[in-house]
This record gives structure tokens, sequence and C-alpha cells, in this order.
């Protein structure tokens, strides 16, 4: 992005005053208000140019490979303009890798693959990672030399008491003893 004078001037006196707290005239708050509208206009027309380099840089990378020499200057264009390759990209480059631009660029839009694949697992992942020990006394302990403060028993719960070992461990039938037929009314005996 580039500044005319008069814009620059106008951005000085913004920064003078954003480190130097001072009140300002009307006549600079108004060209601070241009300023600031002249640069979200060019925000914004670059936005609409990347977004145009993109789409015509997809219909190159469908017409491959016959569109190989726009396909590999669009694709310059828009890596120098700070576009993270796709693997898209990276596939019609290794279709083209027989032509030495080619070539080239499939190295550096790996390596740009690569750092940003990075850049987004750094962003992830808030810190260093620590190890997890979950059982004390393991090889934490070993290398931690201050004593762990120890917090209170739980209270005891009666334990069920263990099978004497000199009896045999009981079978189902005297766990559950077989049913016994009913007997019948006592009326029914007397008269039979």
């Amino acid at each position: 992005m580039a500044f005319s004078a008069d814009e620059l001037r106008v951005l000085r006196r913004a920064l003078a005053v954003a480190l130097h707290p001072a009140p300002l005239a009307d006549a600079d708050v108004h060209d601070c208000l241009r300023l600031a509208g002249s640069v979200d206009e060019a925000v914004r027309e670059a936005n609409r140019l990347r977004a145009f380099l993109l789409a015509d840089l997809a219909r190159y990378r469908t017409a491959l490979p016959g569109s190989a020499p726009g396909y590999l200057e669009l694709l310059q264009d828009a890596l120098a303009a700070g576009y993270d390759p796709t693997p898209d990209d990276l596939a019609a480059l290794r279709g083209l890798r027989a032509l030495p631009v080619a070539a080239a660029l499939l190295e550096r839009c790996r390596r740009l693959a690569e750092h940003s694949v990075r850049a987004r697992l750094a962003a992830v992942t808030p810190g260093p990672r620590t190890r997890l020990l979950a059982l004390p006394g393991g090889r934490a302990a070993a290398q931690d030399p201050k004593p762990q403060p120890k917090s209170e028993p739980a209270p005891a719960r009666p334990q069920p008491k263990a099978p004497r070992p000199d009896r045999p461990i009981p079978t189902p039938g005297e766990v559950f003893p077989p049913r016994r037929k009913p007997l019948p009314p006592p009326a029914a005996r007397a008269a039979g």
C-alpha cells in the first residue's frame, strides 16, 4: 500500500497524537477520518483483487495441463501476495513437475504448506507439552525431591470378609439350593 505525501503527513500527525495525547483541531480530525476511509477502501480493493486472483488461479488449475504457463505465473503471483498453497495446488504441481519452473514451485509450495500446518498446530496447542504421570512414585517421584502434601485418608469402609483358606469355594448348589415341589393343601392329604 502506498501513501501520498499528504496522507503521510496526516498519518504522522495521527501517530504523534496517539503517542502524546492532545486535543486535535477539527481539520486534523477530518483529515484522519478521510485517511481512515482511504485505508478501508484500499483494504476492500485488495480483498476483491485477492478473490479475483484466487478464482482465476482455480480456473487455470482446472484447465491443466493446457494452461500450465498461465497457471504457474498466477501461482507465483499468488504466493508473492501471501497465498497458502492448497492440496489441489500441490497435486497440480506434482503433475507438472517435468517443467523446471513447476518443480521449483512444488518445492516452495511444500515448504509453505508445511510451515502453514505447523503454525496452525502451534496456534491450537497452548503451550509446551508436559508429561502426564498418573501413578505416584513413578519417574516424577525420582526427579522431584520435594515431598508431596499428604491428603487426609478416606474414611474406612467395612471390608467384606475374605473367604477362609481352609474352606473351598461354595458350589452353585450350595448357594442356590434346588427348589422343592410345593406340598398339596392339608385337606387333599387327608382325603387320599
